[in-house]
């Protein structure tokens, strides 16, 4: 089972539900929020491994280069120009697909291996650790979260802690999740954001609910909205000095007893979505 933690905007408490969360069910935590990984200051893990992750950059050879322009018309993220006088590449701005070597018809082009970030894998008290980082002056962070979903264990249960937004990085993060969790604050903009994150999810045919995080009078926001979408709100986290507290300091909320047992119901929420969502598939 893997279960997608995402929310349209940054600051909801997305990894706050998510490192709770993983740790309540015996989830495997699986941070792919790889600009901003923080779910580690919270489940303290003990970190076994670290991969580097590359991807493929050209290197033009100007004594074999004819200037034909092949390479540049061929690359759909323009990181390479034909200036007349040489081909420019754009680091910055490649994807390492290597279209460009393969049409290149005098083979002037060869391939390095750049850096561009990091995963660290190790377990918590609950279950295995995954993380990417991406390096600061990178852009782009869709291959690392590709080469951690890589090594995965398919037969084992995660909980994924996504990026905020709506961009190709969360696409990519929550594909072929079972049930998506969308994570969102009471207000103005909180609703705004939520309503493009749900539309992504329900893009993808994807089962999901909603956690009111940071509770308070003005729930109904959030409320109105779901019931006219017939979305269940699954959880409401308390806005409370207490919880703040313990966020600062890098404690789980669930050593409050009170917000344990909020995610143990949404604990049971989840497993019963997940299960109907399983049920009406083996019989469509």
């Amino acid at each position: 089972m893997k279960i997608a933690v995402l929310s349209g905007k940054g600051g909801t408490g997305k990894t706050t539900v998510s490192t709770n969360l993983a740790y309540m069910m015996n989830f495997n935590y699986v941070d792919l929020d790889v600009e901003e990984p923080n779910g580690h200051i919270f489940l303290n893990p003990d970190i076994s491994e670290t991969q580097e992750v590359f991807i493929p950059t050209p290197v033009i050879n100007a004594e074999k280069c004819t200037l034909c322009g092949v390479c540049a018309n061929t690359c759909q993220f323009n990181a390479l120009i034909n200036t007349g006088k040489k081909i420019l590449v754009f680091e910055d701005l490649c994807h390492g697909c290597g279209a460009c070597s393969l049409a290149c018809p005098e083979d002037a082009i060869t391939e390095y291996n750049r850096k561009i970030g990091d995963i660290t894998i190790g377990t918590f008290a609950k279950g295995k650790f995954y993380s990417g980082k991406m390096l600061l002056q990178e852009p782009m962070a869709g291959p690392i979260i590709s080469d951690i979903k890589k090594i995965l264990p398919v037969d084992e249960d995660s909980i994924i802690d996504c990026s905020p937004g709506t961009s190709c990085n969360v696409v990519k993060a929550i594909d072929e999740s079972n049930y998506a969790i969308m994570v969102t604050e009471p207000s103005k903009f909180g609703l705004h954001d939520l309503k493009l994150a749900i539309e992504l999810v329900r893009e993808m045919k994807m089962p999901l609910g909603i956690i009111i995080n940071r509770s308070n009078e003005y729930d109904h926001l959030i409320e109105d909205y779901a019931a006219s979408e017939n979305i269940p709100v699954i959880g409401k986290i308390p806005f409370s000095k207490e919880a703040a507290k313990m966020y600062s300091i890098g404690k789980l909320l669930i050593e409050n007893e009170e917000i344990k047992n909020i995610f143990e119901a949404i604990k049971l929420s989840v497993l019963k979505a997940v299960k109907e969502e399983n049920h009406a598939i083996s019989h469509s």
